[in-house]
């Protein structure tokens, strides 16, 4: 049997509505584009939605139209995928990088608390593997000190923090719809405000600095060109309709996970908050190096000989050459020891039971 970590799943009128988009001869800009941002506004009940290239582009654009410039300090997780602190340095700016907790892998508020200065432009939490970080006390905390807090999404499309759609809190948030992510266009993304004056500064660097209602090929701004294809989000608005689908099956391979693994000495779920109802995008879990003690790596090559392909954790950052030197202990110590299995929705239970039987196996 072999199980890949993940493939694309298609689930009624993709290639149908992506025909559509050709036919119509409205290949990047076009009806669909526009149903696709107008659904996501509708969802997630925010003023302006702008879909963009991908979810790197979609920070990037809202760093532009925060106005984030050299020096400016962005608070940002040490363990999470590092898009927010790449670009953060593409633009000029310093990631400064706090701890997460030990057991959600979110955000430790109390270091970052610690990790404010007077030169904090943004918190930027992101909700990693679909779980989501305290946000009231990250809101109230940003608030006291007049600081931008921008949710990093890419990972907790559909998950809910006390009843509030993940990525609906901040200023401004971001989303991913990269092949893997909950819903695809291949590769795009989507930034979401409720703040008119931002949302029209994102426009303006969306589509190289022009306003095409006032002056073709009149840049106001220094702009880029972040837009998202017709025809991409032809693919999007197809899986938008299957969306309560989607959701039940991602639902329902991770509580069969959870089913068949806790409880099981020496693997531990990411902690998931009261406050928190998750749409986990992939099923990641920390090993005990007293019951795995070949390491995680190992542990991955085993389950690639059985034909099950796994990822590991992300690396913290503070062992990652491109960023200043840190020290980040539960980052790294998560690093080391996450590994994350196959999480896609059509997975099956037969296949998520074969992959649970070999994983115990490997304990020592």
């Amino acid at each position: 049997m072999n199980i890949p970590w993940t493939q694309p799943d298609y689930w009624g009128n993709e290639i149908a509505y992506v025909t559509k988009a050709m036919e119509s001869t409205w290949l990047s800009g076009g009806a669909f584009h526009n149903q696709f941002e107008d659904q996501f506004k509708e969802i997630l009940k925010k003023k302006h939605a702008l879909a963009v290239s991908n979810g790197t582009t979609a920070i990037h654009l809202a760093y532009l139209g925060l106005g984030i410039k050299p020096g400016d300090e962005i608070i940002i997780p040490g363990f999470c995928f590092q898009a927010a602190a790449n670009i953060a340095l593409q633009v000029g700016a310093k990631p400064i990088f706090a701890e997460v907790d030990k057991d959600t892998w979110c955000l430790d508020l109390k270091d970052v608390e610690n990790k404010i200065t007077s030169k904090t432009k943004a918190i930027i939490p992101v909700h990693t593997y679909g779980n989501c970080c305290e946000m009231d006390e990250i809101l109230q905390l940003a608030k006291s000190k007049n600081i931008i807090v921008l949710e990093d999404c890419a990972e907790s499309l559909f998950s809910t923090y006390k009843g509030h759609q993940s990525g609906t809190l901040g200023l401004v948030n971001t989303f991913s719809f990269q092949a893997t992510k909950t819903i695809t266009t291949g590769e795009g993304g989507l930034v979401v405000t409720d703040d008119d004056e931002l949302a029209e500064r994102m426009m303006l660097y969306r589509s190289h600095g022009m306003n095409r209602q006032k002056v073709i090929y009149w840049h106001e701004v220094p702009g880029h060109n972040f837009r998202l294809t017709n025809i991409q989000a032809a693919l999007g608005v197809a899986q938008l309709e299957k969306k309560e689908t989607i959701i039940k099956e991602r639902k329902r391979v991770y509580h069969t996970y959870v089913e068949l693994l806790s409880g099981v000495d020496g693997i531990k779920f990411q902690k998931i908050n009261d406050t928190v109802d998750p749409l986990i995008w992939a099923i990641a879990l920390k090993l005990d190096e007293k019951a795995f003690p070949q390491g995680r790596d190992a542990v991955m090559n085993q389950l690639k000989e059985v034909g099950i392909e796994t990822r590991p954790g992300f690396y913290a950052s503070s062992i990652l050459p491109i960023y200043e030197k840190h020290s980040l202990l539960v980052c790294e110590d998560v690093s080391r020891n996450v590994i994350s299995l196959p999480s896609f929705p059509t997975l099956t239970n037969q296949q998520i039971e074969f992959i649970c039987q070999e994983f115990i196996k490997l304990k020592k």
